[in-house]
């Protein structure tokens, strides 16, 4: 469905509540009228009155609004608009049953998962060919590998449930490599770094980021679940309210689902690996990564953008301090870094920059997420 890209609520002239106080003899013109005017586009693409109604929502037009031209609420009205809306029954397609298994989206979500797991094989394969490798091979590895998990992940979100028709700018790109970069060796960096060093290399956590190149696919699984259940209450609910109040448990559902596979991939890596998993730090990264990508792929890019700068710009900034505590009369720069790693270790740092960025992401799906408009696009097949 391509949402109308008029202005946003409703037609000039509604938001005169005397204007629809006077007798519909008397007006000049049919304000329902005027709205399927505003919205043809919308009205004459959907395939059913949710689609308009979400499609409304989207433009600004509330209940309230809708009371104000006799109807109930926006699902109302939105029927309305699609009984009154000619179209071509042959440029239509027909709608499917929300939920229904169809041969096209068994096959798209079959290729999709499997794009999901490229970043995790890829991710492994250059684990084992760090431990197999030293000297220049193994410098010679990780540069490939670092560019083909970068391919990997980039194939990944270029469909299914996580991928996103708005392009995310290079600055959240950039901070989101950073954030994995410091995954990998910033807690070992960082610890050297207290102790004056770094004195050569320092320890690199493979086993952390190999769980969360792996969490692609649980996670693309998790948005599909969510994003077809909405769907599923989007067709049952009578109203927006009640459909933001049925599909916020569902956010949190999947949410939960999500943490829960990326905390058996941690224990399971770093079993294998014979590391920390480092559940705090990881799975904070992990949640933050997956609710920053599930607001993107609806087209709410500015505050997530924002949430991975900060929470990329707080790690970085440790660093700094640490470092810059060397110079002559900079030695307290490093007081608030060390009070922490001293009380929690190297880890908490991440765990609280990362962790506090997907608590605010979590507050805005919440809230944008839980909308009727926000799964208005199908953004996969279901």
């Amino acid at each position: 469905m391509t949402i109308d890209s008029t202005g946003p609520g409703a037609p000039h002239g509604l938001d005169d509540p005397g204007e629809t106080d006077r007798p519909a003899g008397r007006r000049g013109v049919d304000p329902v009228k005027a709205l399927l005017h505003r919205h043809r586009d919308l009205c004459e693409r959907a395939v059913d009155p949710l689609e308009i109604a979400a499609g409304l929502e989207a433009h600004g037009v509330t209940d309230r609004t809708a009371a104000r031209l006799r109807h109930r609420d926006v699902f109302s009205l939105a029927e309305e608009m699609y009984a009154r809306t000619a179209r071509d029954a042959e440029a239509v397609p027909s709608a499917e049953t929300p939920g229904s298994p169809s041969p096209r989206g068994s096959r798209a979500a079959a290729s999709w998962t499997a794009l999901a797991l490229v970043p995790g094989a890829l991710g492994a394969a250059v684990v084992a060919g760090l431990r197999l490798t030293d000297g220049q091979p193994r410098l010679a590895v990780a540069v490939s590998g670092v560019l083909a998990v970068a391919v990997g992940l980039h194939l990944a979100l270029r469909s299914g449930p996580l991928s996103s028709r708005h392009r995310t700018t290079g600055t959240a790109r950039a901070w989101t490599c950073w954030l994995l970069a410091y995954a990998l060796g910033g807690d070992g960096l960082l610890d050297a770094a207290r102790d004056g060093g770094p004195y050569g290399t320092w320890p690199l956590a493979t086993a952390p980021v190999l769980a969360l190149l792996l969490a692609p696919a649980p996670a693309a699984w998790c948005a599909h679940l969510f994003a077809a259940r909405a769907r599923r209450r989007l067709s049952a609910s009578r109203g927006l309210e009640e459909f933001a109040a049925s599909v916020r448990p569902l956010l949190i559902g999947a949410f939960g689902l999500y943490l829960a596979a990326l905390f058996g991939l941690l224990a399971l890596c770093g079993t294998v690996l014979d590391q920390s998993p480092d559940y705090a730090g990881a799975g904070a990264l992990g949640a933050l990564l997956l609710l920053a990508r599930l607001l993107t792929a609806r087209g709410f890019t500015r505050v997530p953008g924002r949430v991975l700068a900060g929470a990329g710009a707080v790690e970085a900034l440790a660093l700094v301090t640490v470092l810059a505590a060397r110079l002559p009369g900079c030695s307290s720069l490093a007081g608030p870094v060390d009070t922490l790693a001293a009380a929690a270790g190297p880890g908490a740092l991440p765990a609280l920059a990362c962790g506090a960025g997907a608590l605010v992401l979590l507050v805005q799906a919440a809230r944008t997420l839980t909308r009727a408009s926000a799964h208005a696009p199908p953004d996969e097949a279901s």
